[in-house]
């Protein structure tokens, strides 16, 4: 709570919605928080701030979680919606800053519809010009947009699934190995599935197959121990955790079928994960071990990206983890997984900062650490780790990078030695076009919010030159 009451909050917006959601008027929230109408009245219009004391009254009234409740929202926030007004669309109107905040801030909704329709947009301009066709134009959002917003919304955290998981897990051995025997046991004795490990040409182009007809689930050589333990755990998930997992993609109401079948892989892969990496054993063993990639790989059989993304999810209200975030980067930079964490520092559209090492990783064995800073003086500290060999023969083996606030540097082993407020940080921004760092030699794009400052006669150490104002 100390670190609440350091600033004021308003946050008018979120007691509006939660009024609402409780289905009560401002008199009666009044009365039941023991506060004036008025003053009830100020504070959704963000004409006070919310003290300790009322946060700890909403909180013991109508039972929410004070964290989540002034978390800064996952998306439309003041980055997000700034980045979106830049668009060479829109970008002529020059809406002002102090207007972006008023709008992000008091009008999350405003601003979430603002961000649906800009990523609708990009899906339609990625289009050719004759591929669409009027007559049916399908799903406004793409499939792996909707997809990562819904996941973004949940903090990457289903409670249900995670603890019908656990409790799953409870009757389990510990060690991998007899673990892989368990499952496989109980697949067969259960529901009548039989594991087999065949020859990397039988399955040519596949690294998993399940025979419905001979209820045989087919798993190839290629596949290192730890993608045989998941892919086991996946189908009996599948199975015995199936009711959570569409309650969850129910709630979630995809746009159409596409959008339901990533949902119903990626929750199982959640659930699978949730099954081997269980929340509790999991969370004990990355704080004692300060989130040692390494040790946490060995001691659940799991490889570095299933390590990763299984700490970005512990987001258990009473027991959460480092609000981590992470990416998946092939070696041009681009980005084929992220999940936000609670303060994705570079921009939701676009390329990465090029000043991030995070895509120099190259040893598998290794996690390159670097302590970043933004524009607006916010400290990170990020772990990047390569990926070994590909399974699936493909070229390029792509980086895994977690990342989180300085603050969190002294549970991270990987951050020792790091002065994370002394040693000097690597200053980063969210992408060229929308950074206004005006020394940085390695701009590969003028930003749109600035004029550029060209002149024949000089010829500065930065590319593109621009004027302040």
């Amino acid at each position: 709570m100390a670190e609440l009451t350091d600033r004021k909050l308003y946050l008018g917006p979120k007691l509006r919605v939660l009024r609402r959601e409780l289905g009560l008027n401002q008199t009666r929230m009044a009365e039941e928080l023991g506060v004036s109408p008025s003053y009830l009245n100020h504070l959704e219009r963000n004409q006070r701030p919310l003290t300790a004391q009322m946060l700890l009254r909403l909180a013991n009234t109508y039972d929410i979680d004070i964290r989540d409740f002034t978390a800064t929202p996952a998306e439309g926030g003041p980055g997000e919606l700034s980045e979106i007004l830049s668009d060479a669309l829109v970008r002529d109107i020059g809406i002002a800053r102090d207007e972006i905040l008023e709008v992000a801030e008091n009008y999350p909704g405003v601003s979430e519809a603002i961000a649906r329709f800009y990523r609708a947009l990009g899906d339609l301009r990625r289009l050719p010009g004759d591929a669409l066709d009027r007559s049916s134009p399908g799903p406004l959002v793409a499939p792996v947009d909707w997809l990562r917003e819904t996941i973004a919304r949940a903090g990457n955290h289903f409670a249900e699934i995670d603890a019908g998981a656990e409790s799953l897990a409870a009757g389990l051995p510990d060690d991998p190995a007899l673990l892989q025997a368990e499952l496989r046991a109980r697949l067969k004795d259960r529901h009548g599935m039989s594991v087999q490990l065949v020859r990397g040409d039988v399955l040519a182009g596949t690294l998993r197959h399940y025979d419905m007809h001979r209820r045989r689930l087919m798993l190839s050589e290629r596949l290192p121990a730890s993608g045989r333990l998941f892919a086991i755990a996946y189908h009996l998930c599948a199975q015995e955790l199936a009711d959570s997992i569409a309650a969850q993609i129910a709630r979630a109401a995809p746009p159409d079928e596409d959008s339901r079948r990533l949902a119903s892989i990626a929750l199982t892969n959640y659930a699978a994960a949730a099954l081997l990496m269980p929340y509790d054993r999991f969370r004990q063993a990355a704080e004692q071990g300060r989130h040692d990639i390494a040790l946490l790989r060995d001691r659940f059989g799991m490889s570095t990206e299933q390590v990763a993304h299984r700490l970005t999810s512990l987001n258990r209200t009473g027991a959460r983890g480092i609000p981590f975030f992470m990416v998946r980067i092939d070696r041009a930079g681009i980005i084929s997984k992220r999940f936000d964490g609670e303060a994705w520092p570079f921009a939701r559209y676009g390329g990465l900062c090029p000043r991030w090492d995070a895509c120099d990783a190259r040893a598998p064995d290794r996690v390159e650490t670097q302590l970043i800073e933004t524009l607006d003086g916010r400290r990170f500290v990020t772990l990047a780790m390569a990926l070994p060999h590909r399974p699936d023969g493909g070229r390029a083996s792509p980086v895994i990078a977690l990342g989180c606030e300085a603050k969190h540097a002294g549970r991270i082993v990987h951050a020792d030695g790091l002065d994370t407020e002394k040693d000097e940080a690597t200053g980063v921004g969210p992408t060229c076009h929308l950074c206004e760092r005006r020394d940085c030699p390695d701009r590969a794009l003028p930003p749109v919010t600035r004029a550029l400052d060209l002149h024949s006669y000089e010829r500065t150490i930065a590319p593109y030159p621009f004027r302040r104002v």
